[in-house]
């Protein structure tokens, strides 16, 4: 039996030093804060102990654009069309819970309710009463949950890459959200997260591979790490996501632009299509030769489109709501 113990330990030495070497801890606040949090960058406390990061940029009497990020983004995917939007429209974009320099909810709270209602306290906190409602994958499909709960605040919504069609991808995905998905091996992942991985899975997310810097490796890479941010990826794709039907989008009464990439691998183009069939009011614009983050992949093209979208609706500058008078 005495070789049967030696093994043991040898195998537990091997596994405590792999741990070792391999372990990545999480970033430090402060340090990710002085990084990713300048200006024009805002940290605003809405209840419940949240405390976002947000930029609101444009003139404060223009029409607002609310724009929400997708899984385990943050605020800057949107930085190409800020650039542009912002000298006509107010810009509010802020890093949701689990995510960004926002980090974890404090009650470990991801359900698609705590996200829509997170959105409502910043529109409170911000003065906005009526806003166009804008999102990217996962933040797409909490604009379009946000305009089910709240149609009289909701003047417009873009959609891009939205999540929530009944429609899967199967056989395609990202690395990284794979070993979410994964149990026990998402545990893991909380402790040991390879850069190298990050920049796989931004490759596997993309057509435009271009985009795949250095920098926005180490961004995603950072932040995934900022403290609670991992194990608040894990409780998410623990967890289960129910689409939208057909009944649901239907309602939905304000003016929708869907805009998607082709050759999205995680959410197929045909999720576009069928957005574009159900809400009464859609525009669908799509472009080829681009995956699943069209604004930063086709980026002056696609706000370009944007701009020109709404222009033609026309949207008021927002009342301040009473509650901000």
């Amino acid at each position: 039996m005495k070789w049967f113990w030696r093994i043991l330990l040898l195998l537990v030495v091997l596994l405590v030093a792999a741990f070792l070497i391999f372990r990545t801890p999480d970033t430090g606040p402060d340090e990710m804060r002085a990084k990713y949090g300048g200006e024009p960058s805002q940290f605003v406390a809405i209840g419940d102990g949240v405390t976002v990061h947000l930029r609101d940029e444009g003139p404060r009497d223009a029409p607002a654009i609310i724009l929400l990020h997708g899984s385990n983004a943050d605020l800057h995917t949107w930085q190409p069309w800020v650039d542009v939007l912002k000298g006509r429209y107010r810009v509010i974009r802020f890093d949701q819970v689990g995510h960004g320099l926002t980090g974890p909810d404090p009650d470990s709270d991801y359900s698609i309710g705590n996200f829509v209602a997170d959105i409502d306290e910043v529109a409170d906190k911000l003065g906005l009463n009526r806003f166009v409602i804008g999102g990217n994958s996962m933040g797409g499909g909490h604009a379009v949950a946000y305009a089910l709960a709240h149609p009289e605040r909701v003047e417009g919504l873009i959609l891009v890459d939205a999540a929530g069609a009944p429609i899967r991808q199967e056989g395609k995905g990202n690395i990284g959200f794979t070993i979410a998905r994964t149990p026990v091996v998402n545990r893991i992942m909380n402790h040991i997260t390879p850069r190298s991985m990050i920049e796989q899975s931004l490759r596997e997310t993309v057509s435009n591979e271009a985009i795949v810097t250095d920098a926005m490796v180490d961004r995603y890479w950072e932040l995934l790490r900022y403290p609670g941010n991992r194990d608040a990826t894990r409780i998410r794709f623990s967890g289960e996501w129910n689409s939208f039907s057909e009944d649901d989008v239907s309602q939905i009464e304000a003016p929708a632009l869907v805009v998607w990439g082709e050759e999205d691998g995680l959410i197929p183009v045909e999720a576009g299509l069928w957005y574009d069939r159900y809400l009464p009011g859609s525009t669908l614009v799509v472009y080829s030769g681009i995956g699943h983050l069209p604004q930063e992949e086709e980026a002056q093209r696609s706000v370009d489109y944007v701009a020109q979208w709404l222009s033609r609706q026309a949207f008021a500058a927002p009342d301040t709501p009473p509650s901000a008078q």
